[in-house]
């Protein structure tokens, strides 16, 4: 039959099966036209018809929607001569129906309306996720029983002893069912469905969680075996599968479609909003957040980290391989991500055992390969705001920064300048990459970059000359008069790179030849810094050459690229975007906090279509201003070590006839500053703090990808 005559004859079974009484809905189910994939109900059954029907005749498509539910109720209530099919066909009919339907507040509310159930009425939204939930866990649909009897009763099965997959909570192996796999995820597909309420209801609308509010509450009574059983089969997921080249090739996985739902409503019941009570664990009403949080067998951690790592290392396995494509990619790593965030920010011993070893590297190379990846996609930059924010989170603690000194062997196809070195050099090369060649919305995420920079700097026991290179060359670029002048917040960039040398200078001395000697080789840059002009004819002069917005973007990417240029980059101060407080930042000293790093933005929009801020518009560099930040560079170990050394390597140079680096390199290997520098200033690590706009940001990015998919 047509696409266009199944089309006439859906609608007409609605309207026979809805507005008789009396009639058998049996004959409904029964109904030839059945397809058997999701994929032709999609398109059999138009958003135009459904909306046609919603607003023509919503008491025909409301008794539809009613006995849609009766119909997994009646599944749910017979499991043991559960019909398959029909019930497989009922799932997929709420998953078309359903978003159409949250499109109006009206029928937002619909679903929130009592209904009659049992002695009591429920809300119809509350009886359709409690028939759902059986269902994820009723033998031979979803679950293979232990002695293979039939059951007649599901409430006589404890869920705990059938979650999905061994690992967290559970021991047993479960026996791999395609057709299981395949109706979890149907199931799967319609709730995450009724949890996108959030993204039709308006922001202000206190409702637009209710359905994972009701979830994930304590009103469910499959709520642990769900949350372990969806935490589990994404962690236990292994793409490679037997480890044959092109096996997913020769082999169909039903395996992969049921571990990226189940990985997408995972994420989606652990939003932080859906618990306003607390208790002394933190989480209350949300029993996704309250199980993840009190996760603590060193058993379950390392199930959980190597599951994640193994799925965000995925492609770089693929696109690594000595035979092309030969191993099966998925696509699901910013998904992957989201929980990585989750999981660290909501169970803190579980980033703390991350951290306690250099497993924590496994999982900062594939982070920094998929950003450096993205960065000139403007369709990903939410990808890399994600991956940043977690290197800021991972930063915040001293075990990461002692980790970044292990070796760094390349195993993932980073497109990065060669070096030999730590990872530490990786982190920082893949940050200036990011900053020199990276898309223009990047330009928020400069304060996030360089504080991560400056928290692991104190630990950065030895530079390579490839990294020591992008350092200065970013002081080089970050401190033209132009671009200081161009904006309130450009000089707090200058500080912080300031800070990273003086971290490592005053802590890191002997093991970083590489970076003194790029220090004393680019001392002007220094030196021109701290000889900047400030009085209110320089800046008049420097800011009269301003140019059109476009041409100073341009001027600036070229600064970036080159190292040796001498023009300086023109940046207006229009251009960036303006800081949101959407990041908190702490010090473990209780000294001020970098005000600019409050710039993690949750925008999502177009940043060259930002209507620029009057802030901006208004603000206008002046001497005091200028006088008041220069004043306070944090020059004075960089001039003083300039100061002692520059002298004793033009000494040497001179009279041993010295040309070649290495020589020096070696003078400055054995040499010392003890007792000449300043006394070493404490050392401040900014901590990401959780709060309501980055908690809404993530919201806002986790849905954008499920959506898009």
């Amino acid at each position: 039959m047509g696409a266009q005559g199944s089309r006439v004859d859906f609608k007409q079974v609605v309207l026979d099966v809805t507005s008789k009484p009396g009639k058998d809905d049996e004959t409904f189910w029964d109904q030839a036209w059945w397809p058997d994939s999701v994929n032709e109900i999609f398109a059999m059954i138009s958003g135009e018809d459904i909306r046609k029907l919603r607003d023509e005749s919503p008491k025909n498509l409301a008794t539809l929607v009613y006995k849609t539910v009766e119909k997994l109720q009646f599944s749910r209530n017979h499991p043991a001569t559960i019909d398959q099919k029909k019930t497989i066909n009922a799932i997929r009919l709420l998953t078309r129906i359903v978003p159409y339907l949250l499109e109006d507040a009206e029928w937002r509310g619909y679903f929130w309306s009592p209904i009659p159930h049992g002695d009591a009425a429920k809300p119809l939204a509350a009886v359709l996720l409690e028939t759902l939930s059986d269902l994820l866990f009723c033998p031979e649909f979803t679950i293979t029983h232990a002695n293979g009897q039939k059951i007649d009763d599901l409430s006589t099965i404890d869920s705990c002893e059938y979650i999905w997959e061994a690992g967290v909570g559970s021991g047993n192996k479960p026996p791999m069912v395609a057709l299981h796999y395949q109706n979890r995820t149907e199931i799967l597909k319609l709730l995450l469905t009724c949890f996108a309420e959030l993204i039709y209801a308006p922001v202000s609308d206190e409702t637009r969680l209710r359905w994972v509010i009701h979830f994930t509450s304590v009103t469910n009574p499959h709520v642990l075996p769900i949350f372990t059983s969806l935490l589990n089969i994404v962690c236990a997921y292994d793409p490679v599968g037997y480890g044959l080249p092109y096996n997913y090739l020769l082999f169909n996985d039903s395996r992969e479609p049921l571990v990226e739902i189940a990985l997408q409503v995972l994420i989606v019941c652990l939003d932080k909003e859906t618990q306003p009570n607390t208790d002394d664990s933190g989480y209350k009403d949300n029993y996704f957040i309250n199980y993840l949080s009190r996760i603590h067998r060193e058993e379950d951690f390392d199930f959980m980290l190597k599951g994640i790592t193994r799925l965000l290392s995925n492609p770089i396995h693929s696109s690594s391989s000595y035979l092309p494509n030969s191993t099966k990619r998925v696509n699901f790593h910013q998904e992957l991500l989201v929980l990585l965030w989750k999981c660290c920010e909501i169970n803190q011993k579980f980033m703390f055992y991350v951290l306690k070893t250099s497993d924590v590297l496994d999982i900062l190379v594939p982070i920094l390969y998929h950003i450096s990846d993205a960065r000139n996609d403007s369709g990903r930059v939410g990808l890399i705001h994600m991956g940043v924010f977690i290197i800021l989170l991972l930063s915040g603690e001293r075990n990461f920064g002692v980790r970044l000194n292990k070796p760094y062997t390349a195993k993932a196809n980073i497109n990065v300048q060669t070096f030999t070195g730590t990872h530490a050099d990786l982190l920082i090369l893949v940050i200036h990459k990011l900053i020199t060649t990276g898309n223009y919305r990047l330009q928020t995420l400069f304060d996030c970059f360089l504080t991560i920079m400056v928290n692991v700097s104190p630990y950065m026991k030895s530079l390579s000359m490839v990294a020591a290179n992008k350092l200065v060359h970013l002081v080089e670029a970050f401190s033209t008069p132009w671009f200081l002048f161009s904006s309130p917040t450009n000089p707090q960039l200058v500080f912080s790179l300031l800070e990273v040398f003086n971290n490592v200078i005053q802590y890191q001395f002997d093991g970083n030849s590489n970076l003194i000697y790029t220090i004393i080789r680019k001392r002007n840059v220094f030196y021109q810094l701290s000889n900047l002009s400030t009085d209110a004819a320089s800046i008049a002069k420097t800011l009269s050459g301003r140019k059109s917005k476009s041409a100073n973007r341009d001027e600036m990417v070229d600064q970036l690229k080159s190292p040796t240029s001498t023009a300086p980059p023109e940046i207006p101060a229009a251009d960036a975007p303006a800081a949101q407080t959407l990041g908190g930042v702490s010090t473990t000293t209780g000294l001020a906090a970098t005000p600019a790093l409050a710039s993690m933005t949750g925008n999502v929009g177009n940043w060259e279509e930002r209507p620029e801020s009057s802030q901006d518009n208004e603000w206008i560099a002046t001497q005091e201003w200028a006088d008041a930040w220069k004043s306070k560079l944090p020059l004075q170990t960089i001039m003083r070590l300039l100061q002692v050394l520059v002298p004793q390597v033009e000494k040497i140079c001179i009279d041993k006839g010295l040309t070649d680096e290495s020589e020096i390199l070696k003078f400055l290997q054995h040499g010392t500053l003890v007792g000449l520098l300043p006394v070493p200033h404490p050392i401040v690590i900014r901590r990401y703090q959780t709060n309501i706009g980055t908690n809404h940001w993530f919201r806002i990015y986790m849905w954008g990808v499920i959506y898009l998919k």
